[in-house]
């Protein structure tokens, strides 16, 4: 059982930057691959980044791909998403997600066992 914490979000100007964090308490952090998704208001929750257990593998969506960083820390059982160039359509509902089986459909929802509560991310223009 893994219990998740986001934390970060917050109200950013467009092209601004804000960096989300995600706590992760529990056993086995280290076996789980974790991953960001989002949800705006209306729409369905979408695939952001997916990053491996050990971190040498890293998958992003192509709407924030060479904007968005995501990184772990194993030591501190926490996980970052680092959102550069931020767009108004960024704007969502951030979730942190892990997910302990191996799985080519990262990017659906379905494929993770544990979600956090969610940040909120605004990005004004």
């Amino acid at each position: 059982q893994v219990q998740l914490v986001e934390s970060g979000g917050g109200l950013v100007q467009t092209g601004g930057s804000l960096r989300l964090s995600c706590a992760a308490s529990g056993r086995g952090f280290s076996n789980y691959a974790m991953g960001w998704f989002r949800q705006a208001p209306g729409k369905e929750r979408e695939f952001v980044a997916r990053i491996s257990w050990s971190g040498g593998s890293t998958y992003y969506a192509d709407s924030v791909k060479g904007r968005f960083t995501i990184a772990r820390d194993n030591g501190k059982n926490t996980v970052y998403l680092q959102m550069n160039g931020l767009k108004s359509e960024d704007t969502a509902v951030y979730y942190c997600a892990a997910s302990a089986r191996v799985s080519s459909s990262y990017y659906s929802p379905s494929a993770w066992d544990y979600w956090g509560q969610g940040t909120q991310v605004t990005v004004s223009s």
